[in-house]
């Protein structure tokens, strides 16, 4: 056997030795890196696959979706997931609980009305006063009708002490000693109205300019629970 012949054949085999070995490296590669995938780990110890999703609380701690509460929340049972969009709007438009906001028909309205210019003698989507405004809202969320102006209202409703405001309640503002504006109460000193200068929105009696018209609150409505609501005022 030739001396050339052999080194051709050396060669061959060397050759063949180095493409078995990039195979074989290829596949420890591929198996590594699936196996990588497969196994993903974070920082925490917390394996992930594709479409897991994680969410921390302030504290940092992880958790699971759909297992945060509300914050504060003083029923245990109340998952602010389930929370309806209008309720979280309007809780941080109140800075109220969510949990408390629970007259969605109320929220609603509120949110149908909203920015709706303010015009003397207005009933309607185009524009509306603040007693027409009160009288639509008492008449479509609670099935109440009372008088069409501020100082009749004022005049239907049974008075009531400031502590005891509870949501759907009227409060009254006077000019002078006339009865001249007129919102329904919502919660934690928040009033719904038709204001003139920024229609249909959320005000706050402890405001000082609301605070120094303020002519007292009116109940037309029993408060011992929203489904069972019905007139108690008596015209005097």
């Amino acid at each position: 056997m030739n001396s050339r012949f052999v080194q051709t054949l050396c060669l061959l085999l060397f050759l063949s030795s180095c493409k078995s070995l990039q195979l074989a490296s290829k596949k420890d590669a591929d198996q590594s890196t699936a196996s990588r995938k497969k196994n993903s780990q974070f920082i925490d110890g917390v394996s992930m696959t594709p479409g897991d999703q994680r969410t921390a609380d302030k504290a940092g701690k992880s958790t699971q979706p759909g297992t945060n509460k509300y914050a504060g929340n003083s029923s245990s049972s109340f998952n602010i997931e389930k929370a309806d969009w209008l309720q979280i709007k309007y809780a941080i438009m109140t800075d109220m609980p969510v949990e408390q906001l629970n007259n969605l028909p109320l929220l609603q309205q509120i949110d149908h009305w909203w920015g709706t210019r303010y015009c003397i003698g207005g009933d309607d989507e185009h524009c509306i006063d603040c007693s027409a405004f009160t009288q639509t809202m008492l008449r479509n969320v609670y099935g109440v009708d009372v008088p069409r102006t501020a100082h009749e209202q004022y005049k239907f409703s049974t008075h009531i002490d400031d502590t005891q405001l509870a949501e759907g309640d009227l409060v009254f503002f006077k000019s002078g000693n006339y009865i001249s504006h007129v919102g329904l109460y919502v919660g934690n000193y928040k009033f719904v109205h038709a204001s003139s200068s920024g229609g249909v929105t959320i005000s706050d009696l402890n405001d000082s300019y609301w605070s120094k018209k303020y002519a007292g609150a009116g109940r037309v409505l029993k408060t011992s629970s929203l489904q069972e609501k019905t007139v108690v005022g008596t015209r005097n």
